[in-house]
């Protein structure tokens, strides 16, 4: 586990190094110049990525709307060990998960979210050779609070990037609302790093983010920390998780926002927690890797995208396919939103 550790914070090392590389001095917020300069460059209104929050923060007093229909469909699992193997698994899985997320520029460096999400999933599991029984549930789904802070804002006259540090609490609002338990212990993936389903969870993180045109790139890494829970009277305690994304756009069409995404993705269960406390969850490491294809589009002041993410690689984990769909919109105190 803490050559996980010791490699992620070597990665959030070096994204931040390469952001700071032409500056004499760090400073902890963007000048007013370097905010116009980044402002007035090439950045068209368009989706941007499926499967990561925006890197770049909204200008002070923007507020901005995303509705999100992330979905489920597996039917195989990975085998005990890192492989593109799959075997049928025990269940069979549809799931759909409908996300709101709520965003307000506090100031030009600090941005403030919320994430409300709802479950519906339909499941199938092995009970003896030749019979299957099925469980279904709808219900509320966890909540997420988090923070962006911006302290590098990209150059477009140079390779700077901009280089957000993310907080987030993760609220268990589904096991509050008694939402029955997904198989597998986690929701759809999605926007925001992947969670355990149900747990009081603590995530950091650091993204990055590159427009040269007609090019955009951007990704991260996050870490998560689940706060010891509880099931059948005895305590639990749930292993680290580890996010990462990279996301490419291509803007075929300014105009109408037209543009390709691929977006991969990769989620890692360690056999471990910060706290040193052993885990109790089986199996105690996991890992998947995924690709998504998307296309976004510009429908008047609203942007969408959708894609469908596929899972490549895994061990211990779902292999599933993802139809995901997303919805933006935003509001200013000038009357016109101004692309982040």
């Amino acid at each position: 586990m803490q050559s996980v550790q010791t490699r992620i914070v070597w990665i959030a090392f070096i994204i931040v190094l390469w952001a700071c590389g032409e500056s004499q001095a760090f400073e902890f917020f963007p000048s007013n110049e370097d905010i116009l300069t980044y402002r007035k460059s090439w950045n068209p209104l368009s989706n941007g990525p499926i499967l990561l929050t925006a890197v770049d923060i909204n200008p002070k007093g923007q507020f901005h709307s995303q509705y999100f229909i992330f979905s489920e469909i597996g039917h195989q699992m990975f085998d005990n060990k890192l492989t593109t193997h799959r075997n049928d698994s025990s269940f069979h899985l549809t799931s759909v998960e409908p996300l709101l997320t709520l965003g307000y520029g506090l100031t030009d460096h600090l941005e403030f979210d919320a994430a409300f999400t709802d479950l519906y999933f339909d499941s199938s599991h092995a009970a003896a050779p030749g019979n299957r029984t099925s469980t279904s549930a709808v219900g509320l789904g966890d909540t997420a609070l988090y923070l962006k802070y911006r302290p590098v804002i990209q150059n477009p006259n140079s390779w700077r990037p901009s280089i957000t540090i993310y907080n987030q609490l993760g609220l268990p609002t589904s096991d509050w609302a008694g939402t029955r338990p997904i198989p597998g212990g986690f929701s759809p993936l999605g926007k925001l790093p992947a969670t355990s389903f149900g747990a009081l969870t603590l995530t950091e993180g650091v993204l990055f983010r590159k427009n040269l045109k007609p090019f955009r790139f951007s990704g991260g890494v996050f870490y998560t920390y689940a706060v010891p829970g509880h099931a059948g009277g005895t305590t639990t305690y749930q292993g680290d998780i580890v996010n990462t994304r990279f996301i490419a756009e291509y803007i075929v069409n300014e105009e109408r926002g037209f543009g390709f995404n691929l977006e991969f993705v990769t989620v890692h269960g360690i056999p471990g927690r910060l706290d040193g406390h052993a885990t109790t969850a089986t199996p105690s490491t996991f890992n998947l890797f995924g690709v998504e294809p998307a296309v976004q589009y510009k429908f008047g002041s609203i942007v969408g995208a959708a894609g469908v993410l596929f899972t490549v690689a895994g061990q211990n984990d779902i292999a599933a396919i993802y139809p995901n769909i997303s919805l933006y919109y935003y509001w200013d105190k000038h009357g016109t939103g101004v692309m982040r």
